[in-house]
């Protein structure tokens, strides 16, 4: 607050009073004027009193100057009032100094926290909007976490099932297991057998010297002559054997049917056999056997060079001039060819119906000569077509029966080339080059690559088109694409 202190002379008596005292002290000169000229104080004289008076002021900025103002005594007798002091103004003026620039320090200061309070406003703003944020966030997070709840129940389920499907296998590994361990044991005392006939045959040659039969010019009737001499029979009026299952180890078939031929009795009027080339088998392949003179399609014994290893194969003799080795044939679906690595390995079905010859099988065939493979197709509208690729060759297990293939030719389309130079794939042994099993997904075993344009090996589905979550039928991609399965399909080889 500011104190200003003003002092103003104020006459007690009025203007009028004034003038009449003057007068009568005039016109009586002999009296002493003025108190100090009479003793006596006869007339009275005009009373001048001085008063101060202290204003409080609200302490406020002084836009104008400060005015006073000061009246001085009645006809100008008496001194003026006295005025407001120097020093006074100078204290007001440095106080009012000081105010002002007080005054401009709390501008600055308010214009700076001006500035402070709007950029609060703007971080309570972006508060508000970060808070906005968070909450969006956060409901995402808990969405994908029940997303990632709900992913992680079904991964759970899948893995369940997956560990059913897993000790189901296992548990059909065990059996087939199981099963080899008593088909060796067959094959030890089919082998015992076949040593024993044997011997007995080198006793008996020796009774009927001029005897020579070709064994094998009956086509399918060798191998049910074969198994009926196994089961003791010595009835030689069966025709062929439908469903003849590939047997790994066939020595014994030959030295059967001989000792079968030296049991006959004697012809009464032996004809005497001219010179012949023919030789009872086992040949190198099926063009061999039909170089040898057997022009009837059907099963022959062969024995690839370099290898001690007999095998049944179909022979098909009507096929662009015969001498064609049968390696794969589809018609009917009877035979599953969703299997293993060791059943495509030694092979599997039915010779004289759908069957695998087996890997190893194909291996020991394909490398002793130079073989083309050809490839026959038939849709069920009845239209008939073929592949021909003019190199063909499987390599060695350690390979894992790599595919190598030359030139292509035909009216089917090339779906075989893409797969060229790759390995085979199973259920049990994945070389594919994909992520997953191929072989899973086509239902049977292939040289995968990623995964097929071709699948000869998949399932046979009557009808054609087919509905499936895979395609996993009997196709060839070229020719009626891969959601038809084929009626019929033979792969065979021939030497170039």
């Amino acid at each position: 607050m500011l104190r200003l202190t003003v002092c103003l002379v104020i006459l007690s008596v009025f203007a009028g009073a004034g003038e009449a005292a003057t007068g009568a002290s005039a016109s009586e000169p002999g009296e002493t004027q003025g108190s100090h000229g009479r003793p006596g104080g006869a007339a009275e004289t005009p009373v001048v009193s001085r008063c101060t008076y202290t204003f409080i002021v609200p302490q406020q900025r002084l836009t104008g100057p400060v005015c006073l103002s000061t009246r001085g005594g009645a006809g100008g007798g008496e001194p003026a009032a006295r005025g407001a002091d120097p020093g006074e103004l100078q204290a007001v003026r440095d106080e009012l100094g000081g105010q002002r620039q007080r005054l401009e320090e709390l501008r600055q200061r308010l214009e700076a926290e001006g500035g402070v309070a709007g950029e609060v406003r703007l971080l309570r703003k972006e508060s508000r909007d970060m808070n906005t944020r968070v909450a969006q966030l956060y409901a995402q997070l808990l969405h994908e976490a029940v997303q990632r709840k709900d992913g992680a129940l079904e991964a759970a389920r899948l893995e369940n099932k997956v560990l059913n499907v897993t000790a189901e296998v296992l548990r059909l590994a065990g059996r087939y297991r199981d099963l080899e361990r008593r088909y060796t044991a067959l094959t030890a005392l089919t082998n015992n057998q076949s040593r024993t006939i044997a011997q007995l045959e080198q006793q008996c040659r020796p009774a009927a010297p001029q005897r020579h039969l070709c064994v094998y010019q009956q086509g399918p009737s060798l191998v049910a002559a074969a198994l009926s001499g196994v089961n003791g029979s010595t009835d030689r009026s069966k025709g062929p054997v439908s469903g003849n299952e590939i047997l790994r180890d066939q020595i014994y078939s030959v030295a059967q049917d001989r000792l079968k031929r030296t049991e006959q009795p004697a012809p009464p009027t032996p004809v005497p056999m001219a010179t012949s080339t023919k030789t009872p088998g086992p040949w190198q392949d099926c063009l061999q056997v039909l170089e040898d003179g057997h022009r009837s399609n059907g099963i022959y014994l062969v024995k690839p060079r370099n290898v001690n290893r007999l095998m049944q194969v179909w022979c098909d003799h009507q096929q662009d001039s015969g001498g064609w080795t049968v390696i794969q044939r589809r018609q009917d679906g009877s035979v599953n060819f969703f299997r293993t690595w060791e059943n495509y390995k030694q092979g599997f079905g039915n010779i004289d119906g759908e069957y695998w010859l087996g890997l190893e099988n194909m291996y020991w065939l394909s490398n002793q000569d130079n073989y083309k493979l050809l490839v026959l197709m038939e849709d069920w509208q009845g239209r008939q077509v073929f592949a021909e690729y003019n190199n063909f060759r499987v390599e060695a297990e350690r390979d894992f029966y790599r595919l190598r293939l030359g030139h292509y030719r035909g009216n089917a389309g090339d779906s075989l080339s893409w797969h060229n130079g790759k390995q085979f794939t199973t259920l049990d042994r994945d070389r594919d080059l994909y992520t997953g099993n191929c072989a899973h997904y086509q239902k049977g075993g292939w040289w995968y690559y990623t995964c097929a344009h071709s699948n000869l090996n998949g399932v046979w589905y009557k009808g054609g088109y087919y509905r499936s979550k895979y395609q996993d039928g009997v196709y060839w991609a070229e020719f009626r694409g891969g959601a038809y399965s084929l009626k019929r399909v033979v792969m065979m080889i021939h030497p170039n």
